[in-house]
């Protein structure tokens, strides 16, 4: 599918996007809202998607898998590890069991 995504691009440069749209061309936040949007139209399901969840999502998940803050921050590509930060919602799970491992009074379950 790839292949036949790429030989409808206009442009003989490569590309290194990993999401093509239609026409082979880099996909837009734009177009993946599009995308979104008409899969809660064919679906009847308003989850309220956002191309901006997928980001707070990918963030989130690799802090929760270990990963660490600065290389999320490279991944996200953010001048600020402030900015990585609102982008990280931690579960409150994964606090209690970071409190309970790292905490010297803390009760050992």
């Amino acid at each position: 599918m790839r292949k036949e995504l790429l030989a409808k691009r206009r442009s003989s440069q490569p590309t290194n996007a990993l999401f093509l749209n239609a026409k082979g061309g880099k996909l837009t936040i734009q177009g993946l809202g599009h995308i979104l949007r008409s899969i809660e139209k064919k679906t009847g399901e308003y989850a309220k998607l956002h191309p901006h969840l997928f980001r707070h999502s990918f963030a989130t998940n690799l802090l929760e898998k270990g990963a660490d803050l600065r290389v999320i921050q490279e991944l996200l590509g953010h001048e600020s590890l402030n900015t990585t930060q609102i982008y990280t919602h931690v579960s409150e799970d994964k606090v209690l069991e970071e409190y309970y491992h790292a905490h010297p009074r803390a009760k050992k379950k």
